[in-house]
């Protein structure tokens, strides 16, 4: 997945960013000031921030690799370069966003992202404890210093968030179209066994695939059969009732099967209105009512 490609225009660009996290003129002078000091120590620096890496637990998993673990500290060494240099345009914010990219593709989590961030501030505080300041020079720069830590880091947790989440969504349309496998069983009929529980939000995707599935095949039968699910009140019973409806504006017979004695006694007990529904008990009965509707007939191959 490209981020860039998917989701920059969604995002605010560097001036809005600036605006923001109020990040001054004088607060980018004060970082690039420090910059002057820290480049030499850039490489003690992190080294030290590798030193506190290597005992955690996310060390082994995603850079024992030496090469990877050398290309990380390439790209962080980058990292601290523009930092300092506090050129905040909407190249500086793409490599940020590249950032956020690289942990939720990786599954490297937040904490860890938090956790490092905190640490480099740390180090940044120690370093400028040697520098020949007044208090006031200190904290200005300690806080301009901040402000483009979290600016950082918000555009990191909002790529890392947005590419989470739509995993998420497509890993859930994957289980919804497991959960709703329309199938053609002959020509003409479509099934789908119905497994668990059916919410309002299932049975509006049962009802998307299965109007696209007789869209595509032009079937004039459909079997809904029900025998997995739990339980059926009077929630569920109106669902299924939509759905046969549903079906039948598009020409298709919808019948449902698997109604076992136990869900037709709760059925009746709850008053639902089954008189539009066509039911069978199981699905061998709903597939011989197609076949006849369909005036189909199977017969045995004399050997």
């Amino acid at each position: 997945m490209d981020f860039q490609n998917n989701y920059v225009g969604d995002m605010r660009n560097a001036a809005t960013l600036q605006e923001l996290y109020k990040i001054s003129e004088e607060d980018i002078a004060s970082i690039r000031k420090l910059g002057e000091f820290m480049l030499p120590q850039m490489d003690h620096m992190v080294h030290n921030w590798y030193e506190w890496l290597m005992q955690q637990p996310e060390y082994e998993e995603f850079f024992s690799d030496s090469q990877v673990l050398a290309h990380a500290q390439k790209m962080q060494h980058i990292y601290w370069q523009q930092f300092i240099e506090a050129k905040i345009d909407d190249l500086y914010v793409e490599s940020r966003q590249k950032i956020g990219e690289t942990h939720a593709r990786i599954g490297l989590s937040m904490t860890i992202f938090f956790a490092g961030m905190s640490i480099f501030h740390d180090l940044f505080s120690k370093i400028m404890e040697k520098r020949d300041l007044s208090f006031a020079e200190q904290v200005g720069t300690i806080e301009a210093v901040s402000k483009l830590l979290h600016l950082d880091t918000g555009i990191v947790c909002e790529v890392y968030t947005i590419m989470s989440n739509d995993t998420i969504a497509s890993q859930s349309k994957s289980l919804m179209e497991m959960s709703t496998p329309v199938t053609q069983i002959w020509d003409s009929i479509l099934l789908l066994p119905v497994v668990g529980i059916v919410d309002s939000k299932r049975a509006q995707d049962i009802m998307t695939a299965v109007l696209s599935a007789i869209n595509r095949t032009q079937s004039r039968m459909f079997i809904l059969d029900i025998s997995g699910v739990a339980v059926v009140d009077t929630a569920v019973a109106n669902h299924l009732i939509k759905i046969t409806k549903a079906t039948k504006l598009m020409g298709c017979e919808s019948t449902i099967s698997g109604i076992s004695p136990a869900i037709a006694q709760t059925m009746i007990e709850l008053g639902i209105d089954v008189g539009t529904i066509k039911t069978t008990a199981n699905m061998m009965d709903a597939l011989n009512d197609s076949f006849r509707h369909l005036n189909l007939r199977i017969y045995k191959s004399e050997k």
